[in-house]
């Protein structure tokens, strides 16, 4: 059997990993990185808390020794599923079940501006774009003389109140309080502020009201000014415009607004549901399509009678959807019944800033918040990493970060030019 998987986040990681040394499984992945990385972590290497190694890790390296596993480095172009067949960026490949684990993309909600000119938070590569960016404009801050220029560098919008939304505003607060005097004496942070805004009447929407009213005052504490019911509706000219008229000037406008699945050459329209996900069944399985599957963000799957309406695109619905599929395809190969997906929801949570978090548990239905829900925070993304050399690198920039109150990370590193294809 020759699976095809597209795509290895949460979703297609866990089901290569759960195929492993299955003889009658031939598993090739597609990615257009060489690297698998961890998302929920990518405020961190943005901010220049953790290095981009700690949260990633080479296809390659991983798979090295698993003999029916293999990569392939290159960008889906098409599917043809009559042929069974896909075309890449740098071939074809054929298959015997295609599997889309691809994610989903920053949405801009059709405003052409805050696409062109705000800062993403979904991929690696706009991490490192995003620490640049703000390295280089604290520099010019720092020899700027025109106070209102100097306002626009150092103030900061993130729009979305998610949990990366909340995380990253989280995470300037603190720097600004802890980090910016220090090395940058010649700046008044006074002049800088840090705004987080959301078009909904709470932060965190999905989770409770507890860990809302929480989230809200520990921001606030830390100096972060939030704006509630204030949908951004332009970005011209240094300056965030919100549909109620009011206006803020600043050269950061960082986006973790909304996410959409992709629409992939070969795939019917029908095939596509609500935010452009593929419609699958009870089994991931894409209506419309033969031995075609869909699983994690890409996906919104039936018959979960807990979740009628799709299944929240969350690390955890990807993994147990990437595990429960690999099991699927082990029982078609023993001529056994399959298994319906239902999710089983763990929890949500998110952090604030140091020592400051909140964690909801469905059941019971416990809610925790600061130290202790920190702790809990960061166990569960220190395990989820894909590798011990990943946690044990990110517990030790965390533990320098957390007595430190700081980390030596900040670096302006890019490209040259003449050196990229």
């Amino acid at each position: 059997m020759k699976i095809v998987i597209i795509g290895g986040g949460f979703a297609g990681i866990n089901l290569a990993k759960e195929l492993v040394n299955q003889p009658q499984i031939q598993v090739t992945l597609v990615d257009k990185n060489n690297y698998n990385f961890f998302p929920p972590l990518i405020y961190q290497v943005a901010t220049a808390f953790l290095e981009p190694s700690s949260i990633s890790y080479p296809f390659r390296k991983f798979f090295a020794g698993k003999k029916n596993l293999s990569f392939r480095l290159g960008e889906l172009l098409s599917v043809s599923p009559a042929e069974k067949k896909i075309t890449l960026s740098n071939g074809e490949l054929e298959y015997d079940y295609l599997v889309f684990a691809t994610g989903a993309e920053t949405s801009y909600f059709g405003m052409e501006n805050v696409m062109k000119n705000a800062i993403p938070m979904k991929t690696l590569n706009d991490a490192i774009v995003m620490r640049n960016t703000l390295l280089k404009n604290l520099e010019k801050a720092a020899i700027c003389k025109d106070m209102r220029k100097r306002r626009k560098l150092l103030t900061i919008v993130v729009a979305g109140g998610g949990p990366t939304g909340v995380e990253v505003s989280g995470m300037f607060a603190e720097m600004r309080k802890n980090i910016l005097l220090k090395e940058y004496p010649e700046l008044d942070t006074s002049a800088s502020n840090v705004y987080l805004v959301d078009g909904g009447d709470a932060l965190l929407a999905p989770m409770s009201k507890e860990s809302q009213k929480d989230t809200l005052e520990a921001l606030t504490k830390l100096g972060v000014v939030v704006k509630l019911n204030t949908k951004v509706v332009d970005y011209v000219d240094d300056t965030v415009v919100f549909e109620n008229g009011e206006t803020i000037k600043t050269r950061n406008l960082i986006w973790a607004a909304g996410v959409s699945a992709k629409i992939f050459e070969g795939i019917p329209k029908e095939s596509y549901g609500r935010g452009r996900r593929m419609a699958t069944d009870e089994f991931n399985k894409v209506n419309g399509v033969d031995h075609i599957y869909a699983i994690g963000d890409t996906a919104i799957t039936a018959g979960d009678k807990n979740f009628p309406d799709g299944h929240p695109q969350v690390a955890q619905v990807a993994i147990q959807q990437g595990l429960n599929l690999a099991k699927n395809f082990k029982a078609m190969i023993a001529n056994k019944p399959l298994k319906p997906f239902a999710y089983n929801d763990k929890g949500s949570m998110a952090i604030i800033g140091k020592a400051k978090a909140v964690v909801d548990l469905p059941s019971p239905k416990w809610h925790f918040k600061g130290f202790f829900a920190w702790i809990i925070w960061l166990f569960i993304h220190l395990i989820s990493l894909i590798t011990y050399r990943n946690r044990l690198n990110t517990f030790w920039n965390w533990m320098v970060a957390y007595f430190a109150k700081d980390q030596s990370l900040r670096m302006i590193i890019r490209p040259d030019k003449k050196t990229q294809n």
